[in-house]
């Protein structure tokens, strides 16, 4: 049977929320760009989370505000993309074996865990949580390591192309998402 191993940002969660971005920017303009300059390496773990939040604000960022800017973050991406989370209900109710892969710093994989409507899906596999990032094939080799299983019974969903490259070059079919009903679709194709 097929394993479907899923993205979490912008496959199973809506995209980031924008009012909860203006939160943590306080006006800034240059917030955005600072908060993804060295968002794969927060992702990654070769950044902790004072120290990514530090250089994001250009100033010292820990204790209590960090847990703040920590929990706003989290929150913006905690946001389900119901038509997908209904697709993921349905997998599971057929019994349908699914994962989850994504770039995701640990204390935002904490936060996740925790939400509802990720019940159906394990196991969890989080970028920070391994030092690694898509796409990076390794990453995928990784993960097939730990849930022994063969590439062949994997099919990857990703709303980036370049992450689902780097699954096919560990040898994973992938889906490129645009939607949850094109996703229904898709999957019918793989599943039967």
């Amino acid at each position: 049977m097929t394993l479907v191993l899923f993205d979490y940002g912008n496959v199973i969660s809506l995209p980031q929320d924008q009012a909860a971005v203006a939160v943590m920017a306080g006006g800034d303009p240059g917030f955005e760009e600072r908060y993804w300059r060295w968002r794969l390496d927060f992702d990654r773990a070769t950044l902790a989370p004072e120290t990514y939040w530090s250089r994001v604000y250009g100033r010292p960022v820990e204790g209590a505000e960090l847990d703040r800017i920590v929990g706003v973050d989290a929150a913006s991406w905690s946001r389900p993309d119901e038509e997908t989370t209904a697709v993921v209900a349905d997998l599971g109710a057929a019994g349908v074996p699914m994962a989850l892969l994504s770039n995701m710093p640990a204390c935002l994989a904490d936060e996740i865990d925790g939400l509802p409507f990720m019940a159906p899906i394990g196991p969890r596999f989080y970028s920070g949580r391994m030092g690694l990032v898509k796409p990076d094939p390794e990453i995928y080799r990784r993960v097939l390591a730990a849930l022994g299983v063969d590439a062949g019974d994997v099919v990857f969903v990703d709303d980036r192309l370049d992450n689902i490259g780097g699954a096919e070059e560990a040898g994973i079919a992938g889906i490129h998402f645009r939607d949850a009903a094109t996703l229904r679709d898709d999957l019918k194709l793989v599943l039967s």
